[in-house]
């Protein structure tokens, strides 16, 4: 059986995914996946309109994480943050998920930024959104996760700006919170982040930070696509704090690590990868690298292609593989943003995606991707 796609035929696989739920915990590594939101594809609602979501359906997935052993890291960039998902969703997504980590008994770090703001706003108005949605996470037990906020990029003037800002944060955190980085590949909108344009400056401000409060920091997800930086900036670090690579295209070294340190992780990649990459871990946790490399290595190339420029539209491939794997019933996002990689990339990431054996039932995966050829006039 052959599957005819834009760039030629595909003939699927038949074995399911080999990867099952428990197993042992995660030892060696703590490891976040940013998990994606399912919309709800019967709601009448346009791309501006607030997110409509499935939420038996985002929990669901939020339980397939944990009973696999990952954290799950919420309200983030991959749950379509500031594309689609406002404020008001996401303060509704990180109460429900919290709720349903306290009952699973998993992990969950969840996402503080500014997004409430939808005009200009100065540094005082900045920081009042910070600590609102801080208030709001720390209040659900999630743990914070300090995100990149495109207005503080919009009004701060110099890095003392920052300076002040995120110590006045950490000062009145309760817990350790993980500080996150994200580049403008992933949000144009964040260029110029801790106040320069070239990244020495800027990751220098961003440890000075750091050094001023290492027992607020419990560690930093830094997102530059740039593992010689991230390794740098990991080696810089206080005692005791972690580095969670945000690195979807260099993850497997940056997790295995070297003679002086490793990553920890917090990866959109690991939505699709999750047990696979859980399953990776616990070989590593054996201290067999080899073992675990020869697992994750192999999905650098599908990650690669899901990131690809313009990298913020990769949610769109997360969205798509979680479907086709039977994780929903259906192909749309959050303000339309199924439309925004072309027939052949979705092909592709389909058809790499089965060459892992991510699918549960690669049957389904097929008819499923037979079904979106349909619509787009691809006969089989």
């Amino acid at each position: 059986m052959t599957i005819r796609l834009p760039h030629g035929t595909y003939e699927p696989r038949t074995e399911p995914a080999s990867f099952t739920a428990g197993g042992a915990p995660l030892a060696s590594r703590t490891v976040f996946s940013a998990a994606h939101v399912v919309a709800d594809p019967s709601a009448d609602v346009s791309p501006d309109s607030p997110a409509a979501i499935d939420w038996d359906a985002t929990l669901a997935f939020r339980r397939h994480l944990w009973a696999h052993g990952l954290g799950v890291a919420e309200a983030m960039d991959t749950a379509q943050r500031g594309m689609g998902l406002d404020w008001a969703g996401a303060a509704e997504l990180i109460r429900r998920s919290a709720a349903e980590a306290k009952a699973a008994g998993g992990r969950i770090a969840a996402g503080v930024g500014t997004d409430q703001l939808t005009a200009p706003a100065d540094l005082a108005e900045v920081r009042a959104a910070y600590e609102e949605q801080l208030a709001l996470v720390e209040s659900t037990g999630a743990q914070p996760v300090l995100m990149a906020s495109r207005a503080l990029a919009a009004v701060a003037q110099a890095p003392d700006d920052y300076l002040t800002l995120y110590t006045h944060l950490l000062r009145q955190a309760a817990e350790p919170v993980i500080l996150h980085w994200l580049g403008p590949m992933f949000d144009p909108a964040l260029d110029g982040y801790w106040g320069s344009a070239d990244l020495d400056a800027a990751t220098d401000t961003f440890l000075k930070v750091i050094a001023e409060h290492p027992d607020k920091v419990d560690g930093i997800k830094v997102s530059l696509l740039d593992a010689r930086r991230e390794v740098d900036l990991r080696r810089r670090l206080p005692e005791g704090v972690r580095c969670y690579t945000g690195d979807d295209f260099h993850y497997p070294e940056l997790i295995e690590g070297d003679e002086h340190g490793f990553s920890h992780a917090l990866l959109g990649v690991f939505d699709p990868l999750g047990p696979l990459a859980a399953e990776a871990v616990r070989v590593l946790d054996t201290g067999d690298k080899e073992g675990f490399r020869a697992l994750l290595d192999p999905t650098v190339a599908l990650s690669r292609h899901l990131f690809q420029a313009p990298t913020r539209f990769y949610k769109t491939g997360v969205v798509f593989l979680a479907w086709l794997a039977g994780h929903q019933d259906h192909f749309t996002m959050v303000g339309g943003l199924q439309s925004s990689r072309s027939l052949p990339h979705l092909a592709r990431a389909y058809e790499m995606a089965d060459g892992l054996g991510l699918f549960p039932d690669p049957a389904l995966a097929e008819s499923r991707m037979k079904s979106l050829l349909s619509v787009y006039g691809v006969e089989q």
